[in-house]
Formats: structure tokens, sequence, C-alpha cells
């Protein structure tokens, strides 16, 4: 399936983590909802604008790269499991998030995780 951005739904999420792994976003901006939730573990984040301003401005480390394991998709929701890695190439967290697309974006994502740091 492919969405009103021109992407099918799994380079959508694709580009979702291309866009923060490289601090591009204008682009980051461009893939999600204006009304987008993100829902983890640790806070909530409620709209587009904040969610941008929060992965640009107020996350604990900006140096990261994620790394798809795994990529799981069923209607106009995907699943990705992962991990989060620091500038070294540590894996610092393992991730699945969930994924809801509506209207060629995405409006909502759910993220599981937990740490392997000690």
């Amino acid at each position: 399936m492919t969405t009103a951005r021109g992407f099918a739904m799994d380079e959508l999420v694709r580009e979702y983590y291309r866009a923060i792994d490289e601090h591009d976003y204008d682009a980051l901006q461009t893939v999600l909802a204006p009304a987008f939730i993100h829902d983890r573990p640790d806070r909530t984040i409620d709209g587009r604008d904040a969610f941008v301003r929060f992965m640009r401005d107020e996350r604990p480390e900006t140096d990261t790269t994620h790394d798809i394991v795994d990529l799981f998709r069923k209607e106009q929701a995907i699943a990705v499991r992962g991990t989060l890695n620091r500038a070294n190439g540590e894996t610092w967290i393992e991730f699945v998030d969930v994924f809801s697309v509506e209207n060629g974006v995405i409006a909502s994502l759910k993220t599981y995780s937990r740490s392997t740091q000690e």
C-alpha cells in the first residue's frame, strides 16, 4: 500500500527513523500527522510540533542511530522491533514501536522499550 506522501507504509516508517537519525526535522515533520501522539514508557508527547521539538532540543542523546531488526505490517499498523544505538555503536535500548498510519502519515506511535544498560 502506498501512502499519500508517495511512500509505501514500510518506507514511511523507515523515513521516520532516517529523519531522526540524520537530524532532518523538516522531513520528520512531513511524515507525522498534526495531531500525532507518541506514547512511550517515560512520557506521552501530544502533537507533531511538540514531538519534533522534543527530538530536536530535548531528548537525552541526539547522536544515536536506530537499527531495524524486524518490521511487521497489518492493514494500517506497522510494528518495528529494533535497537537504539549510541554514537560508539553500543546498543542502548531495545524497542518495539507500533505505528498507526492514517491518511498517508503517522498518526500515533506506541513505544515499548528496555534499556540494555545496568
